[in-house]
């Protein structure tokens, strides 16, 4: 939703407002890309006669000791999710004035060691000295490759599958809360312990892995990277973008006690916070088997958490009794975090 006269909120773009920007920057169609812009699809794609290759572009805007290596992962986990593993990554580093030479020199090291890690190889990019920035901002392309006709697309999840979800509701978000609200959690009874296991989440937001080894067996129809909107978010966008309703049970879905420990304290809800490093996916029932045994015997943790049928496209998710509907992705939670930590600063200073 739109705020009062035309602006925008912080975030990803209302859906109206997405709508408006693809079809007017989207006004010349290749034959050979068969994924473009479009709601609930995290990578493009582009068909070659040898493969299929998946590009996918995401920026980091809050400066941070991890920058260069969530620019990296981010990026990469949206193209892992089209089955396209990847293999090549450019970075654009914009860096306020007057910063050193060791602070970009940290977040390239930190970029370079993780797409190591991942495989990727660092082909190229841009590095400046950007005028008006209060903070670095980088901005990650990443491609990936799978054979010709291979590729997921969000949208392919059918009537009858199942969804399921690789890795914990929150993650993400749980590890910036511990650390940029450590001192409100700890007034509020948060334990060191538990700060320090949230903060821990932020090594477990890769999915690659994850995806790809899903998609050798070719086992999922679609998959889909929980980010801003969390695990609500990110099943709103697979009904959207496949045109069907999704029925997913809350009691279901994998929380990490240091998330739940959080949400209380800040009285959010986690199914709506930053999610990346939980993978949500669907198979057909005769696939979920093999899916559930080749996760777990890789160590990866799994769940089924509810079903896709035919309908109106959106989300019911049963808590409990309780039935919620969802037509839209919401805000995510750390934006009302946020909200209100400055509407208290400003009641202070009255």
């Amino acid at each position: 939703m739109r705020e009062r006269g035309g602006r925008l909120p912080i975030g990803k773009l209302p859906l109206d407002a997405l709508g408006e920007v693809i079809s007017r920057i989207r006004t010349y169609r290749d034959p050979q890309t068969t994924q473009g812009p479009a709601v609930g699809e995290d990578a493009g794609i582009i068909r070659l006669p040898c493969c299929d290759l998946a590009i996918h572009s995401d920026p980091i805007t809050e400066a941070s000791s991890l920058a260069g290596r969530l620019s990296i992962i981010v990026a990469s986990n949206d193209v892992a999710t089209t089955g396209a593993c990847p293999r090549w990554a450019s970075i654009t580093i914009m860096i306020p004035p007057n910063s050193d030479i060791e602070s970009i020199k940290s977040i390239a090291e930190e970029a370079g060691s993780i797409a190591r890690d991942l495989g990727i190889d660092v082909i190229s990019g841009h590095t400046e000295i950007s005028p008006g920035l209060a903070k670095p901002i980088l901005v990650t392309t990443v491609i990936g490759l799978t054979c010709p006709g291979c590729a997921i697309r969000t949208g392919d999840a059918r009537p009858g599958d199942i969804i399921l979800i690789t890795g914990y509701a929150g993650t993400e978000g749980t590890a910036i809360l511990a650390t940029d609200f450590r001192d409100k959690l700890k007034d509020c009874g948060v334990s060191n312990e538990t700060l320090e296991g949230a903060k821990s989440l932020g090594d477990k937001v890769s999915i690659v892995g994850r995806a790809c080894a899903l998609a050798s067996k070719r086992l999922p129809t679609a998959m889909h990277d929980a980010t801003e909107g969390g695990v609500i978010g990110a099943l709103v966008e697979l009904a959207l973008a496949s045109n069907t309703r999704v029925v997913v049970y809350a009691e279901r879905i994998p929380v990490h006690p240091s998330t739940t420990a959080i949400s209380n304290c800040l009285d959010i809800d986690y199914l709506k916070l930053i999610s990346s490093g939980a993978l949500i996916f669907t198979a057909p029932k005769d696939k979920v088997g093999d899916a559930v045994s080749l996760l777990k015997t890789k160590g990866y943790p799994v769940e089924v958490i509810g079903r896709v049928e035919e309908g109106e496209p959106e989300l019911v998710l049963y808590r409990g009794e309780r039935v919620e509907r969802y037509s839209a992705p919401p805000a995510d939670e750390i934006s009302r975090v946020w909200e209100r930590y400055e509407q208290e600063k400003e009641r202070e200073s009255r």
